[in-house]
């Protein structure tokens, strides 16, 4: 039976409608990504999010071209944690990253089959995440910043700074694993030194606020700002309280005194978290958690704000700029 030309266009255009579906048919599926936070999308996304997927891509994963990311974001509520990675859980994820020791820990208690990796700001072994660090075992393993043992070096770095102040603030995280040692061994390290602390807990924004105005009324001379969930994630309030109440500060990482802060003594976020997208992209390339040792950031800088000094009457020392890593004009 003889076709005419318009009824094998119809075929033919009939047929290629069906090539694209039998094609995206034989792609294989994209891996899925579990990404836990206690904290909100906004609150990660410049200093924590955007690294991580900088070491994803070095690896050879794009997020939308060849992994696909579910993120899960607490709100700074921690009791919502267990539910969330439940639901990354059920979603048979490829790999979950947890940002932060409070996930780390729901994500450890969730699974034993799904691979985790981890950021840690703590010791991982004292936090119960791992055997050792070299053999990490099971299906964790992550990137762990211990800046806490950093605290009396910062002190005695601010004391440099500002050699006639008896008494400095420190600002501190009471739910920050091993806060009341770190507490001590700083204690200890101001008695060295002569100094006094005056010691203020702030887990919430309207805490950090209440705590600047603590340290203007007890006239200190300068602060520190120890580690802790929420501060990462408040860089630039941070450096302007201390702008407001005239207070010199020291900070554990860079991204603080890029935000204003006079200055840091620590790693930097950036390069914390692009190490966290580097090993969950070796996992999705055929790597076992239990073989990839947990690394510790022991890239540690120095970085100063002269800006910011001049806007507080402050003059560093010649001393602190030689040993400077980074001075920010």
């Amino acid at each position: 039976m003889p076709m005419h030309r318009r009824e094998f266009i119809t075929l033919l255009g009939g047929s290629a409608v069906g090539w694209p579906l039998a094609s995206s048919a034989q792609q294989p599926k994209m891996p899925v990504i579990g990404y836990l936070s206690a904290q909100s999308a906004k609150d990660d996304y410049e200093n924590f999010t955007v690294p991580f997927l900088q070491g994803l891509k070095i690896t050879g994963h794009v997020e939308g071209q060849n992994v696909a990311i579910e993120y899960r974001w607490a709100e700074n509520q921690y009791d919502r944690l267990p539910a969330l990675v439940a639901d990354l859980v059920r979603r048979r994820v490829a790999v979950i990253v947890a940002s932060g020791n409070p996930p780390a820990v729901a994500a450890k208690a969730a699974t034993t089959t799904i691979p985790i990796v981890f950021s840690a700001g703590s010791d991982p072994v004292a936090l119960g995440l791992i055997a050792s660090l070299n053999r990490p075992g099971a299906n964790l393993t992550g990137i762990a910043n211990l800046s806490a043992e950093l605290l009396p070096k910062q002190l005695q770095l601010l004391r440099e700074l500002i050699p006639n102040a008896a008494r400095f603030g420190v600002l501190a995280d009471p739910a920050f694993p091993g806060i009341q040692s770190t507490i001590a061994d700083l204690e200890a390290a101001a008695r060295m030194l002569g100094l006094q602390l005056v010691v203020v807990n702030a887990r919430t924004d309207r805490d950090i606020e209440m705590a600047f105005a603590t340290f203007s009324q007890q006239g200190v001379g300068a602060v520190l700002v120890g580690n802790g969930n929420l501060y990462p994630r408040r860089t630039a309030q941070l450096a302007a309280l201390a702008a407001r109440h005239a207070l010199p500060a020291i900070y554990p990482y860079r991204e603080f005194v890029l935000a204003g802060g006079l200055m840091s003594y620590g790693s930097s976020i950036g390069y914390f978290y692009r190490q966290v997208g580097i090993y969950a992209g070796r996992i999705l390339n055929g790597d076992k958690p239990a073989n990839l040792p947990v690394q510790q950031v022991t890239r540690i800088e120095l970085t100063v704000n002269l800006k910011t000094a001049e806007a507080l009457g402050i003059e560093f020392p010649l001393a602190l700029l030689i040993r400077a890593e980074e001075v920010i004009q």
